[in-house]
């Protein structure tokens, strides 16, 4: 029998999986300029997603610190910087899945093009377990779990339209 989640867990990991789903969006998105830029280089793709990703991450970081630091009328501890770069981590982690892909194409195991449809596949199998997660914590019945995950998979779809609408 699982224990019932405290209101700060709860809240941090409903923080932490808000991140994943940006980030595994924001990813996505990333594949689908890059694809189009770098056809035939897996490696120039998933270095700009590590780049576009760790800016992103930093970006959040920064603005949420900011926003902490004002919202509890303090100066900002090393702590809560820590904390917030944590909770943030979500969106770096998002990327890896798709990430792996993309290395297995710039060494030349798979082609660029089977790497960039692999890291798509991988980051929609993402967004489906983070719609999933999201509908086990809230409790959802099955029709519940299906809009979520639906929601979820209709952004990667329609970034996956994106990308073949950009390419042709």
């Amino acid at each position: 029998m699982s224990r019932p989640r405290t209101r700060v867990g709860r809240r941090q990991s409903g923080e932490r999986l808000g991140g994943f789903i940006y980030g595994t969006i924001l990813v996505l998105a990333v594949i689908v300029a890059g694809a189009k830029a770098f056809e035939h280089e897996a490696g120039h793709i998933a270095g700009l997603v590590v780049v576009t990703v760790l800016v992103f991450w930093l970006a959040h970081v920064y603005a949420d610190a900011l926003a902490h630091a004002v919202a509890y009328d303090q100066h900002l501890s090393f702590a809560d910087l820590r904390r917030i770069a944590h909770r943030e981590a979500s969106m770096l982690e998002a990327a890896v899945p798709p990430l792996v892909a993309l290395l297995l194409g710039a060494l030349g195991i798979v082609s660029t093009r089977l790497a960039v449809w692999v890291a798509f596949g991988l980051g929609l199998v993402v967004l489906c377990a983070q719609g999933i997660t999201f509908a086990r914590v809230e409790r959802m019945g099955r029709l519940g779990t299906f809009a979520v995950v639906a929601a979820n998979l209709g952004l990667g779809v329609a970034l996956v339209g994106l990308k073949l609408f950009v390419s042709h």
